[in-house]
């Protein structure tokens, strides 16, 4: 697949996953709540784990229908914790996806409830009355809730604000962006990959290649957090540094950890040529794009 295929696909995805987002998130919900859900969610970032989860369940000839969902399941927790993490008491951060915060649009509380309720919806859209197998409704719920609780995101989180001041050695930095960024990545590749039959030996290695690429798009994001402008990135530059917070850059080094993120999008895709999977080039092309990227 070239460029040019790709990012034909890339748009028909995005185009047909905006629409199904847009149509699961509503408008009405009670007091504002629903507008601020939608303000947080749709029309904006890069919808990678989304795109994940549709190219996984490509290179498995997976049920699309299950897939669709699973994509905007893991978006909308995606939101919900980048709504979370940006309060004043997390990151307290005023700028995401190139517009003013959640929290700053439409106050703290109901920031808290925008991802609170969308959380909660994430589950509802796996979970229809019809169109997904109870047993996938089951499995794809146990990857999006282990990703994000406390052994995951959450989790993760959690070691981020308690490491602001700290030293950490590589290891435990490593164990935290795992947690924090990595796993919901891997649980994106995961789930597309539950949507369809898959050998014992390919889910192992998408699993693989979903924990290289998280990783490397947290290399990524801490290189660019100290080497582009905020209007680029979209969220504030040098948020991390300037909060004494330990990142790749700060432990490793610039030119290390841009070494580092290569090592892992040729692991990505040596687990990919390992699967014996032959529609692999959208995960391949989605690596290149998560290291290659300058937001």
């Amino acid at each position: 697949m070239n460029a040019v295929e790709f990012e034909r696909w890339t748009q028909a995805s995005l185009t047909a996953f905006e629409a199904a987002l847009d149509g699961l998130v509503p408008a009405g919900a009670p007091a504002g709540l629903g507008e601020a859900m939608r303000y947080a969610v749709l029309g904006g970032g890069k919808r990678l784990r989304p795109l994940l989860v549709l190219a996984s369940c490509a290179a498995v000839g997976g049920d699309t229908f299950a897939a669709m969902r699973a994509a905007c399941a893991v978006e909308l927790i995606h939101a919900y914790s980048l709504v979370h993490d940006d309060m004043p008491c997390m990151d307290d951060d005023v700028l995401r996806r190139g517009k003013p915060t959640t929290h700053v649009a439409y106050g703290e509380a109901q920031a808290m409830l925008a991802g609170d309720a969308m959380q909660a919806l994430a589950f509802e859209v796996l979970t229809p009355d019809e169109g997904i197998a109870p047993a996938l409704q089951a499995r794809l719920c146990a990857l999006l809730a282990r990703s994000a609780g406390h052994d995951g995101m959450a989790g993760g989180q959690a070691i981020d604000l308690a490491s602001i001041g700290k030293q950490l050695d590589e290891c435990t930095l490593r164990d935290m962006h795992r947690r924090k960024t990595g796993v919901l990545l891997q649980a994106s590749v995961m789930m597309g990959a539950a949507c369809g039959p898959a050998s014992a030996q390919a889910t192992q290695c998408l699993s693989d290649y979903g924990a290289a690429l998280g990783l490397a798009f947290q290399v990524v994001d801490d290189i660019l957090d100290v080497t582009q402008e905020s209007h680029v990135l979209g969220k504030t530059a040098g948020k991390d540094q300037d909060a004494n917070k330990p990142t790749y850059v700060s432990v490793l080094g610039l030119d290390a950890a841009r070494a580092l993120a290569q090592q892992l999008r040729a692991e990505a895709k040596s687990a990919l040529a390992a699967s014996g999977l032959t529609n692999v080039s959208h995960l391949s092309l989605l690596a290149d794009s998560v290291v290659e990227r300058d937001n």
